[in-house]
């Protein structure tokens, strides 16, 4: 018997003091980076707002780093935040050497490695009792560069025991530490550092010169490991993203396959979408439309921007030729916070900032050309005929939906802030009254949206749904709780439809098909119970 149909408005019958908040909706303007810097921690997502943050992080420009020139182009072209994690091939830490009267030295390491991290301590045994020769007061700090009085960072441990037994033993307090690690301690406390300088109210002990930078990165760096959440996979405890950029290897070494690929495994996990240069050898617009329609990438997960734009380096001091995704990245951020992720049109004609320009002018046609293949194009001045971007699918489309850029970062925005706005609910108990509470939540969400313009308007006629009830749910499952909710995006007879699923431990979220959308009366039609583990076919119609 086909199960009764569901009203797709919101549960008026809940108590305003049940439902939950609002769900909050991604923020379009995050950016991820990944790359070598100067300095800085590995493996930890960072957010910056600006490139003197980058600076102050990371180091600044360095000519063996693309990331760093990528960063100061993102943020030279409108960019908002910017979400950076570095990685390395073989840096080394600097270390400290704490001098004892007998023994071997104290030694520290900094938890950052590179070269440029430049630190000092210094022990006392000021305001200690005199008779206790296992206490000693420790300074960490990190300055500007060697010699410099700028100080950048401090840290500073009182009372520091060499005892392992005490709770204040300095290797208990140096593990929360974020510029040294203990490296290797002695039984007896370290000497107090002598001032080399009357005129300074202290002495300190700089850093040896045995850290290192590194080598070139290698795809296999910008890989990492699931299992140890380094490189590409330290983005699996980031903070959400809406575009991941990953600049070139070295300058004339670009990303390799295996990188590429992992990269798209991490953006769809992330409902983000995977930013890529074009090919060095795409210099004419003939190439690249060539190239572009055989490219090993061809999703509507990636983006792609042409030509590459000169920009001035400051380190070499000249006009430069450099890779075009970080000036898009930029203006990906900058739109999304000028306007809704859904619009299109004009807001999304590829313009750069002044001291970026590309590298080569398109005709109006070029442009229209590569468009139609995928490949998005950069300009110095607005178009006549401004151009909605696209998804590097390109022709191998079938739906509207996959190839413009507006729909596709809307259907992603929608199903990211749903789940994880969602999230509450595994701490509740399960039953129809957190159901309730759910669909009221997704609903209103959905409603807002629709209020703003985000679903194309049709008199009389649905434009999305929530279900939360007793159709999707089983009682092998308790702890489960199921969620269908879908859209409609550029047209009214094409949308998508998803399924949420929340259990202890782990989400699932999957692309489903419904028998049938009812647009009289605006009701979604089910002519069976739905089946959570089989696909049916999707069809929106009247």
């Amino acid at each position: 018997m086909p199960l009764p149909p569901t009203m797709l408005a919101v549960d008026t019958t809940t108590e305003p003091s049940r439902l939950e908040s609002l769900i909050q909706r991604r923020d379009p303007s995050m950016v991820a980076f990944i790359g070598r810097t100067l300095r800085g921690p590995l493996n930890q997502p960072i957010v910056l707002t600006s490139f003197a943050e980058f600076q102050s992080r990371f180091g600044g420009l360095w000519q063996p780093s693309p990331l760093s020139y990528a960063i100061e182009q993102f943020f030279e072209n409108g960019g908002q935040s910017a979400l950076v994690v570095r990685v390395s091939n073989g840096a080394r830490p600097v270390t400290l050497g704490l001098p004892v009267a007998r023994g071997e030295d104290w030694v520290l390491e900094a938890r950052c490695p590179g070269t440029r991290e430049f630190l000092r301590a210094a022990v006392d045994y000021d305001n200690l009792p005199l008779a206790d020769e296992s206490l000693f007061n420790l300074v960490v700090q990190r300055v500007r560069a060697a010699g410099h009085e700028h100080i950048e960072d401090q840290e500073i441990f009182r009372r520091v025991s060499v005892d392992p037994e005490s709770p204040r033993w300095i290797g208990v307090l140096l593990a929360k530490s974020a510029l040294v690690r203990l490296k290797r301690a002695g039984r007896d406390r370290p000497l107090p550092t002598m001032r080399s300088d009357p005129r300074l109210l202290a002495g300190y002990v700089l850093a040896n010169a045995d850290g290192d930078d590194g080598a070139p990165l290698t795809d296999y760096d910008v890989i990492g490991s699931a299992a140890n959440g380094t490189g590409l996979f330290a983005f699996g405890s980031a903070p959400s993203f809406g575009v991941l950029y990953i600049p070139s290897l070295a300058r004339d070494v670009p990303i390799g396959p295996s990188a590429r690929l992992i990269a798209l495994r991490v953006v769809r996990a992330h409902r983000a979408m995977l930013l890529v240069d074009p090919p060095g050898e795409w210099v004419t617009p003939e190439a690249a439309l060539i190239g572009v329609r055989h490219h090993e990438l061809a999703s509507d997960d990636v983006l792609m921007y042409y030509p590459s734009i000169r920009s001035y380096d400051r380190l070499r001091g000249q006009e430069e030729l450099f890779p075009p995704g970080a000036a898009a990245a930029g203006l990906l951020s900058r739109l999304g916070v000028e306007c809704p992720c859904w619009i299109g049109g004009e807001a999304e004609d590829g313009v750069l900032r002044p001291g970026l320009r590309p590298s080569q002018p398109l005709s109006d046609d070029w442009r229209e050309r590569l468009a139609q293949a995928g490949l998005n194009t950069l300009s110095a001045t607005r178009s006549r005929r401004p151009l909605t971007a696209r998804t590097l699918v390109g022709l191998h489309a079938t739906g509207v939906e996959l190839r413009q850029l507006s729909h596709k970062r809307l259907m992603l925005m929608i199903i990211d802030s749903i789940e994880r706005g969602t999230r509450w609910a595994l701490l509740e108990s399960p039953g129809a009254p957190l159901w309730r509470r759910v669909e009221s939540q997704v609903s209103r969400f959905l409603e807002s949206l629709a209020k703003d313009g985000a679903f194309p308007v049709d008199a009389g006629r649905s434009t999305w749904f929530a279900i939360c009830d007793e159709r999707l749910h089983v009682p092998s499952e308790p702890q489960a709780l199921h969620l269908l909710f879908g859209f409609v995006t550029e047209r009214a007879d094409i949308g998508s439809a998803w399924l949420l699923s929340h259990e202890p431990g782990k989400t699932r979220l999957q692309r489903v098909a419904l028998n049938h959308f009812q647009s009289s009366g605006a009701r979604l039609q089910l002519a069976a119970p739905i089946d959570l583990v089989s696909v049916i076919r999707t069809r929106w119609s009247d």
